[in-house]
């Protein structure tokens, strides 16, 4: 699986137009079409055989395969024969592979010695940047053994850290908005850390072979990672234990994307090696000129605009971020037509199940969502079912699991079911009016043509639109049936 992301749960935003003016130097060119994870330009305009390099290393690629760059699915990996189901289609050996070993060097004591100090002043959210280090280390080397692999990867990414200004605001989703300045403003600090760290430093142990390190290589780098690493077994603990840590896998990370892969990472260890090999298997059959791909995780457009720089049309698991407030939800019980909701103001009896929801008190997390594969956060549905209603003794029959669920019976019957699916509506009606434009407007702007990251920009916050539509259209259909039933309670 691909590694683990973070999201934050703050809605603040500050706009960083310096920041992206400055990271703009790696902004990729604008005018040619792109595969969904980057740019099709490789870092150098004519790189070495790939899948000749793979296989020379002691690795394997299937016959069948071929790299190409597809009218439709973009470049990537991909059948030139028919393949059969179960196939090895790509097998990598353990040393090919680019980690980052914290505790053990690379060769140069003293340069690893300074790649680990740069390491520990990066965040543990942004973990993309660690392997990064160890990359542009990599990139600075001459000689390197994995230059046929980084001479492989794209020249620039379509990432938003790399979007100019205007195309930043273009977003309009605060949470998404908050983590491309988020990290903008990381990489011009690091930055100035990186040349501090580094100022003392001789020319044998620089870890960069004495060149400076810019935001916009570090922003480089860290897309390269957060676009293309997996998280796998790596070092083998003192238990005997494999720890995880993400990696770069060459050509296996030219597999795109879906949420229903012909193929699968397996991982394989010989019973008298502690060395494993990393293979990619076909899951069913794939046709030729059919791309191979791996299902990089259940993600929101969120993080797969932020960390992979594409948006997915009708998303299953995305999502929109709200901030639970009492205020915001008696507004919007009262325009769903609900009578003296008094969410505001909750009985002690609510109190108490609100903070076992964690939505009251200290350290109380306040961001819920809408959408995804739940529709309502489970959280925000329990507490306003909770709310809505005076009937204690009917709520202590049921368990915090049971009112956080839509997939139950009403617990708490159909008119305070009725109520509150009423209520979600109005709260999904005002986050749509918190989008500056309609959707209409959006498509206008994508039929009239325009750069690759506002096309970008605008794919994001219209998904977002549509998302938010499906919720309503399938909670409005939950009402409707409710109607229809004899109330219950």
């Amino acid at each position: 699986m691909r590694p683990k992301h973070f999201i934050s749960s703050s809605p603040k935003m500050v706009t960083s137009a310096a920041a992206s003016k400055i990271l703009l130097s790696s902004t990729p060119s604008l005018n040619h079409r792109r595969a969904l994870t980057c740019s099709a330009s490789r870092l150098v305009p004519h790189p070495p055989d790939l899948m000749r390099w793979v296989k020379r290393e002691g690795g394997f690629v299937h016959p069948g395969l071929k790299i190409a760059d597809h009218p439709s699915h973009g470049l990537g990996v991909f059948a030139a024969d028919a393949i059969t189901t179960g196939s090895d289609l790509i097998v990598l050996p353990n040393h090919l592979p680019l980690r980052f070993h914290p505790s053990t060097g690379n060769g140069n004591d003293g340069a690893h010695s300074a790649l680990v100090q740069l390491a520990t002043r990066v965040p543990e959210e942004l973990w993309a940047m660690r392997l990064g280090l160890r990359l542009l280390q990599e990139r600075a080397t001459v000689g390197s053994f994995w230059w046929p692999y980084i001479s492989n990867l794209p020249e620039a990414f379509t990432v938003p850290i790399f979007f100019p200004g205007d195309d930043i605001k273009n977003l309009q989703y605060a949470p998404l908005l908050y983590q491309v300045n988020k990290r903008c403003r990381f990489l011009l600090d690091f930055e100035k850390e990186v040349k501090i760290i580094l100022d003392d430093v001789t020319s044998k142990d620089h870890p960069f072979a004495g060149q400076d390190i810019k935001a916009s290589s570090l922003g480089w780098a860290m897309s390269a990672v957060s676009s293309r690493a997996f998280r796998l077994h790596g070092e083998i603990l003192p238990d005997g234990k494999h720890s995880e840590a993400p990696m770069l896998l060459p050509l296996i990370d030219m597999c795109n994307h879906s949420f229903n892969p012909n193929a699968r990472i397996v991982q394989e260890q010989n019973a008298s090696s502690p060395n494993m090999s990393v293979k990619v298997v076909a899951e069913n059959q794939i046709e030729p000129d059919m791309p191979v791909t791996l299902n990089y995780g259940c993600l929101s457009n969120d993080l797969f605009l932020l960390d992979y720089g594409f948006v997915i049309p009708s998303n299953p698991y995305d999502q929109v971020e709200l901030k639970y407030d009492g205020t915001l939800l008696d507004a919007a019980s009262m325009a769903a037509g609900v009578s003296s909701p008094n969410i505001s103001s909750p009985a002690k009896w609510q109190q108490e199940i609100l903070a076992q929801l964690n939505l009251q008190g200290d350290g109380a997390i306040l961001k819920v969502s809408l959408g995804g594969p739940e529709l309502v956060d489970g959280r925000l549905l329990a507490a306003l079912r909770v709310l809505l209603t005076t009937d204690v003794k009917t709520v202590e029959r049921h368990d915090l699991s049971t009112l956080m669920s839509l997939r139950e019976e009403p617990p708490l019957g159909s008119s305070i079911e009725a109520a509150t699916l009423r209520t979600v509506i109005a709260l999904c009606v005002i986050a749509l009016e918190h989008f500056p434009t309609k959707i209409m407007q959006d498509e206008s702007v994508l039929k009239a043509g325009a750069s690759y990251s506002t096309e970008l920009a605008v794919q994001f916050r219209m998904q977002k639109k549509l998302m938010i539509i499906d919720v309503m259209r399938k909670l409005t259909q939950r009402v409707k049936m409710l109607s229809a039933e004899k109330p219950t309670a």
